[in-house]
C-alpha cells in the first residue's frame, strides 16, 4: 500500500448517492482527499424510472448542482389510475425525466470538478480497525460512505443479509405518443400490490416506460414474476409501450421499512445501499441525493473534529431527523395500498380534493406525510364504496 491510497473519505459507488456524498463533503471542506470508486465507467445506463422530483433539485442546490437538469423539458401533468378509478391533475411543482445515463454522469462530473478523484474499481471488502477503514485490502480511509446500491456488499458486511421487502421492475424506452406527451402516467394493475405500470415523457421524443410489483415475501410459495410477465403487464396497462419499447433492464428494489438502521463507526450507508427506497412508489433518487449529501457533511464534520468514528451515530441521527417520520408514513401507506380497495379510495380522494392530490405526490416522490385531509379522504372513499356494495334494506310492511 502506498501513500496515494490513503484518503480522508472513500465513497463506494458513484451513482447519485455517492457523487452527492463527495459533493457534500467537499462543499464543506474543499481540502479533503475524497476517492470515488465505481465498478463502471461513466456514462453508464441504470434501470430506473428517471423521474427527478423537485425535492431532488432543492437538495442538489445546496451543493451547487441544482442546474444539472436545466436543459431537459419539465412536466407538470400526472395521471393516476386503477381500473375505473382515475385522477389527472397538474402537480404543484414541475418534475424532470432525465435518463440516468445522463443524470449520474453529470453528478460525477460535478464531484470531480469539486475535487474528488474518480477511479474504476470493484470493491471486494470493507473492514474497520486501528482507527481507519480498509477497502479491498489496499485502500485506506478515515471514513467510508457506502453507496454501492441495492445489493450493497458494504451493507451486508455491516448488517448481514436481511430479508427486507423487495420489488422487481423492468424499464425501457418507447416513442412518446400523443396520449403520453407531457405527462407522467401511473396505472395500477391487479396483481400483488403495489403493482403498477408507468410512462414518463422525457420531452425528447421518448418516454421512460416500465412495470414493477412487490415480490413474494419469506414463506410465500408464489414465484417471482418473469421478464415476460412484467412486459405483458406493462402492455396490458399502457398499450403499445412494451411492443414499441427497447433497452429493457430489470432491477430489484430494497423497500424502506418502519425504521432505518445505521451502525456506529466510520462507515456510513446511503441511498439504495441503506435500504432507502419508497415502498409506495419505488422512488429512490431523492433519498439517495439527500442522504448522500448528509453523509458527506457528517464525514467532513467528524474529520474536522478528529472524531471520524463518531460519524455513524451522527449520520443515524441526521437521517432519522430528515426522513424518520416520512418513512413511517410511507410504510403505513404501502401496507394500506396492498388492498386494491384502498388504492381506489386514495385515487378517488385525490380526484375530489386538490390538496389530497398534492399530498399523494409529495408522499410518493419526496418527503411527504399522511395528513388529516388524506386520511379523511381515504375513509370517505372506503365508506362510500361500502355503501355502494351494501344490500338495500328491506322495507317494513
Amino acid at each position: 500500500m502506498t501513500v496515494d491510497d490513503e484518503w480522508d473519505i472513500v465513497v463506494v459507488g458513484a451513482g447519485p448517492a455517492g457523487s452527492c456524498a463527495a459533493l457534500g463533503a467537499l462543499t464543506q471542506d474543499p481540502t479533503l482527499r475524497v476517492l470515488l470508486l465505481d465498478r463502471s465507467d461513466f456514462p453508464r445506463d441504470k434501470s430506473c424510472g428517471d423521474g427527478i422530483a423537485p425535492h431532488v433539485l432543492d437538495a442538489l442546490a445546496e451543493v451547487g448542482a441544482g442546474d444539472v437538469v436545466d436543459d431537459w423539458t419539465p412536466i407538470r401533468q400526472l395521471e393516476l389510475s386503477h381500473g375505473a378509478a382515475r385522477v389527472e391533475g397538474t402537480m404543484r411543482r414541475e418534475v424532470h425525466v432525465v435518463p440516468r445515463q445522463v443524470f449520474d454522469a453529470r453528478l460525477v462530473e460535478r464531484a470531480v470538478a469539486a475535487g474528488a478523484v474518480l477511479r474504476r474499481h470493484r470493491v471486494t471488502s470493507v473492514t474497520s480497525g486501528d482507527g481507519h477503514v480498509t477497502v479491498s485490502d489496499s485502500i485506506t480511509a478515515r471514513v467510508v460512505v457506502a453507496a454501492d446500491g441495492a445489493h450493497s456488499l458494504v451493507r451486508a458486511g455491516l448488517l448481514g443479509r436481511r430479508r427486507e421487502p423487495r420489488a422487481l421492475a423492468i424499464r425501457g424506452y418507447a416513442p412518446t405518443t400523443p396520449e403520453l406527451a407531457g405527462r407522467q402516467v401511473i396505472r395500477y394493475g391487479d396483481r400483488r400490490q403495489p403493482s403498477y405500470a408507468w410512462a414518463f415523457d422525457r420531452g425528447d421524443g421518448l418516454a421512460n416506460v416500465g412495470y414493477g410489483e412487490l415480490l413474494p415475501g419469506e414463506g410465500d410459495r408464489r414465484k417471482a414474476p418473469s421478464r415476460r410477465l412484467l412486459l405483458e403487464q406493462l402492455e396490458a396497462l399502457i398499450p403499445g409501450t412494451a411492443t414499441t419499447g427497447s433497452g429493457w433492464l430489470g432491477h430489484h428494489l430494497p423497500l424502506s421499512g418502519w425504521r432505518w438502521d445505521q451502525p456506529d463507526g466510520a462507515v456510513l450507508l446511503v441511498g439504495d445501499a441503506a435500504g432507502l427506497v419508497n415502498p409506495m412508489t419505488g422512488e429512490g433518487i431523492y433519498y439517495a441525493v439527500a442522504t448522500g449529501i448528509a453523509a458527506g457533511r457528517t464525514a467532513a464534520s467528524g474529520l474536522a473534529a478528529g472524531q471520524p468514528e463518531a460519524a455513524g451515530a451522527r449520520h443515524r441521527h441526521d437521517v432519522r431527523r430528515l426522513l424518520g417520520t416520512h418513512l413511517k408514513h410511507t410504510w403505513t401507506a404501502s401496507r394500506l395500498s396492498r388492498s386494491p380497495v384502498v388504492v381506489d379510495a386514495g385515487i378517488r380522494a385525490a380526484s375530489r380534493d386538490r390538496r389530497v392530490f398534492d399530498t399523494l405526490v409529495d408522499l410518493g416522490l419526496g418527503d411527504g406525510r399522511i395528513d388529516a385531509r388524506l386520511a379523511t379522504g381515504l375513509l370517505r372513499g372506503l365508506v362510500s364504496r361500502s355503501d355502494v356494495h351494501r344490500p338495500p334494506m328491506m322495507e317494513t310492511p
